[in-house]
């Protein structure tokens, strides 16, 4: 049985969204008409990544779904590594040689370009990880980087390769997990790095923010008086990477990358910025040095698009969340993926709160489950458990197969026959996204359910079994973070 790779540690100091560099940078080169050689210049040198898997490419001029994703990386866009000096300058604090997407924003533009809606998820959400356990959202893309680079490397691909490919596995991941907790299809990526946000604000010159109170924080380097003030460099990446000291911890650091990038949005789009050839192309070198895109990416068609956004209608708000414990992968924020999913359509909907872009729902039964029967081996040494996951199954439809117990296997997992990989995906979701593989051993219209020692009843969906209560308490929801951000005016936020 394939074993999968330890989740990595999620705590530590991370560094929030360093917003639209990749696409804002198109945008402005068409809108402004500095010239068809500059963007040539931009699309020309910028990476990217295969990571839209499926389906025919949107055309254009129809709404369109982005994932924005910041991560926290010593490297540039092509996996350079960055210098001893540099890093100092970013304040980035030590390696743990963790990839982490902790900032991750759903942009949202309709088809006539007037407007665009970011919606953050805050990194700590708990949440099904497809073909994996539930866990923080941002473990998503290390994870699967992780077990990626391990098979490469195993089938003898050179560090280039299991660089590339590893990051695109991890990509895709996030992206299939962002899709099954919205219900809402990506279309298009763009990542940033930890130099493109240090470069941004330097190459546009720094971006006006609002303190409620000064602050000094030693861990993010944060040391700022209260009011107005503008920001560039290190500073900025302090004023978006703190979180402790703050009232609301991570969310008033979300509240905080919301208000710098709709500050950062509103600048290049208005300030000036596009029609200064110096500023213009420190943005298009941003754009070289530190963001992915996925390689489908029409950005000229976008620009086209989206040129309406000169107008400041952007704005930016945070999925509800239900309350915030403690487990085995610290501290987590809890969500109801219903809930998020009825918030994501209000907010990207039509004028008749219908969804435009939204997929099939990511909770409907592709295939009954009472034609599927789930056998169910125990290996945690908990007596009963199989029984109790069965009955908890077949509360929702399945059929119950037969159960037992077995050695301890490495990992929990769900295996299924051959060609029904839609029988299996779906009772590993109802197991909290459990590990799921193809096995010729499971007859067909069978999945067969293994429980290891990571497996708890509390993995199961709350909605599958009412007897299976967790034994961690959420908090109480935190309190509303204030209403949506903007790119015009100077709100000033904790």
């Amino acid at each position: 049985m394939e074993q999968r790779p330890a989740r990595p540690d999620q705590s530590g100091r991370r560094i929030g969204l360093r917003l639209l560099a990749a696409t804002v940078s198109a945008v402005v080169l068409v809108a402004s008409g500095i010239g068809w050689h500059l963007y040539q210049d931009l699309t020309g040198g910028i990476s990217t990544s295969d990571v839209i898997l499926g389906g025919t490419p949107k055309p254009a001029g129809t709404d369109l779904n982005i994932l924005l994703v910041g991560v926290d990386s010593r490297t540039d866009a092509k996996g350079r590594p960055l210098s001893r000096q540099l890093l100092a300058a970013l304040r980035s604090g030590a390696e743990d040689g963790v990839l982490n997407s902790d900032t991750i924003i759903l942009l949202h533009v309709p088809a006539d370009g007037s407007r665009a809606t970011g919606i953050s998820i805050p990194r700590d959400s708990y949440v099904d990880i497809p073909g994996y356990d539930k866990n923080k959202i941002n473990s998503a893309y290390p994870a699967a980087t992780l077990e990626a680079a391990g098979k490469l490397r195993n089938s003898g691909e050179d560090e280039a390769a299991v660089d590339r490919e590893s990051k695109t596995a991890g990509r895709t991941e996030l992206i299939k997990t962002v899709e099954q907790l919205t219900d809402v299809k990506i279309d298009h990526y763009a990542e940033v790095n930890l130099l493109g946000f240090y470069n941004l604000t330097n190459a546009i010159g720094g971006v006006q923010v609002c303190l409620k109170n000064s602050v000094k924080e030693f861990r993010s380097g944060a040391d700022f008086p209260a009011g107005p003030q503008t920001i560039t460099g290190g500073a900025a990446l302090a004023f978006v990477r703190q979180r402790y000291g703050l009232p609301q911890s991570d969310f008033s650091r979300i509240r905080r990358q919301q208000v710098f990038l709709a500050a950062v949005a509103h600048k290049i789009l208005s300030a000036g910025t596009l029609t200064n050839p110096v500023k213009l192309q420190g943005l298009i070198n941003v754009a070289k040095e530190s963001v992915v895109l996925d390689s489908g990416w029409d950005v000229l068609s976008f620009a086209r698009q989206a040129s309406n956004l000169a107008g400041g209608n952007i704005q930016f708000m945070t999925i509800p969340t239900t309350g915030q414990t403690s487990n085995e992968h610290g501290d987590v924020v809890t969500v109801d993926p219903d809930q998020v999913r009825e918030f994501v359509r209000q907010q990207i909907g039509g004028s008749d709160g219908s969804s435009t872009d939204v997929s099939s729902s990511a909770t409907a039964d592709k295939v009954p489950p009472s034609q599927v029967t789930v056998d169910v081996r125990n290996g945690t040494g908990k007596a009963g458990l199989a029984s109790r996951v069965a009955s908890a199954l077949s509360k929702r439809g399945y059929q119950e197969g037969q159960v037992g117990n077995i050695d301890a296997p490495a990992a929990s997992s769900v295996h299924y026959p051959p060609g029904h990989q839609d029988a299996g995906d779906q009772v590993a979701t109802l197991l909290g996204g459990v590990h799921t593989e193809s096995d010729d051993a499971v007859p067909s219209g069978t999945v067969r359910v293994y429980l290891a020692s990571d497996f708890s009843l509390s993995d199961i969906r709350s909605d599958t079994d009412s007897s299976s209560s967790t034994s961690e308490s959420p908090s109480a929801p935190p309190p509303p973070i204030g209403p949506p951000i903007t790119a015009e005016g100077l709100p000033c936020v904790d």
